[in-house]
């Protein structure tokens, strides 16, 4: 790639004036504009679009090149990567060597936003990445993201066109922290779960990496088995389970050399316009779990959906002991209290009336035809539910289709903002 014909000004300029055009239109129209293809300034408009909510950061800075759509797909968001850093700093002084030479590696660097956010954390970063059009793209980014103010002056990113296998052969050097996202997509655009089928395939090299740092920090996917990564890894002291505005995004272990004893699960809902948690995150050990006794209630005056951080955690029947709620059923990860919970870590709805899902019904408790549709471990889902009631998806109110232990439900909720 060409970067600095895509940086000519009129070429610049022509990119922000169509940020909001289709660009499949543009990619009819000509095969080149300005000495360039068109399907490179194609790449630039829809990366601007994407960038915008995901990496603020690079939106807001001129001069910024995007690669292709999957490069972007597949990179943190600007919130996670940010969060990474939080938990750097939380647990390095703790794991901190004598000698420390305050230096990162990302192994599988992609479009560079982890590398640049561990470059608030650690003086040099040393940033590998085998895709030559990739790895020049992220070079000039974060040049001109360090020259914009953005990034920590004092930091050192060093980039290497290289695989994480090639890189960790070769070097002599020993790190504070290595950092690695494998790839979890195959030919064909499948997406794989487990770790031993990720590339690079970090279960083969977890010795050559332990003999580089003292600690590994891991980017597996939202979909994999917490259980299975703790069990395919070694000596994973702390899992992170990431959700964004309640969607889960992340699973990150964090590994320590020679670490044995039962790993900390922690599960945190993020809010992707502050980078922050919307609750305290929640943490836990799976024997805690295990050993954990819920009791089951018909609903009472308040239900309670736990964020998706902890629905994917798995701690069920912790989360009802913790905050003395009831659960619904055993596979109705709804819970419910007659008195509120303020505290709860997730959404709270107060129940107005329990109905029978039939159009006369609905229709009392929803003059417009509209609502906020829920299925969770019922028989119809949201859109089977709203064509039975000939409900329409709009309103404040909520329409929450559930499971109890001997029965069926359907409420009529008002949502709980505190």
């Amino acid at each position: 790639m060409d970067i600095q014909k895509l940086l000519q000004p009129d070429l610049q300029h022509y990119i922000l004036r169509h940020e909001a055009v289709d660009e499949k239109s543009l990619l009819l129209k000509n095969k080149t504009t300005s000495g360039v293809s068109t399907s490179l300034i194609a790449d630039q408009i829809s990366g601007r679009r994407k960038a915008r909510i995901k990496l603020p950061s690079w939106y807001k800075t001129k001069n910024i090149i995007y690669p292709p759509s999957i490069n972007l797909e597949q990179c943190s968001s600007e919130t996670t990567a940010h969060y990474k850093t939080e938990i750097t700093q939380r647990f390095f002084s703790e794991y901190h060597a004598v000698n420390s030479s305050n230096r990162a590696v990302d192994l599988t660097g992609g479009f560079g936003v982890d590398s640049f956010f561990l470059s608030s954390v650690f003086s040099n970063v040393d940033y590998t990445e085998p895709d030559e059009n990739l790895f020049e793209i992220v070079k000039h980014n974060h040049s001109i993201l360090q020259e914009s103010g953005i990034q920590n002056p004092e930091s050192r990113i060093r980039h290497y066109n290289t695989t994480a296998e090639k890189f960790l052969a070769s070097t002599k050097d020993k790190f504070d922290l290595i950092y690695i996202d494998p790839s979890r997509r195959l030919k064909g655009n499948q997406k794989i779960v487990r770790l031993a089928n990720c590339a690079p395939d970090i279960i083969e090299l977890l010795d050559i990496i332990f003999d580089k740092t003292e600690i590994l920090l891991l980017k597996a996917s939202p979909m994999l088995d917490l259980q299975q990564g703790i069990k395919e890894l070694r000596n994973v002291t702390r899992v992170f389970v990431l959700a964004v505005d309640n969607e889960c995004k992340e699973v990150l272990f964090l590994c320590r050399k020679g670490y044995t004893s039962e790993p900390v699960i922690e599960a945190v809902d993020l809010r992707s316009s502050l980078h922050k948690s919307a609750f305290p995150f929640f943490e836990f050990q799976a024997s805690e779990e295990k050993s954990s006794v819920a009791e089951f209630s018909s609903p009472l005056h308040y239900l309670y959906e736990p964020h998706a951080a902890i629905l994917k955690a798995g701690a069920f029947k912790l989360i009802a002991q913790r905050f003395a709620v009831k659960k619904l059923q055993l596979h109705t990860h709804l819970y419910t209290s007659e008195n509120l919970v303020q505290h709860f870590p997730g959404k709270i709805f107060e129940i107005e009336a329990m109905i029978k899902p039939n159009p006369k019904v609905v229709k009392h408790y929803f003059p417009e035809a509209k609502a906020n549709v829920v299925s969770r471990n019922y028989p119809l889902s949201p859109e089977q539910l709203k064509k039975k009631t000939g409900l329409k998806d709009g309103g404040q109110k909520f329409l929450i289709g559930f499971s109890g232990v001997k029965e069926k439900f359907v409420a009529v909720c008002n949502k709980v903002l505190l």
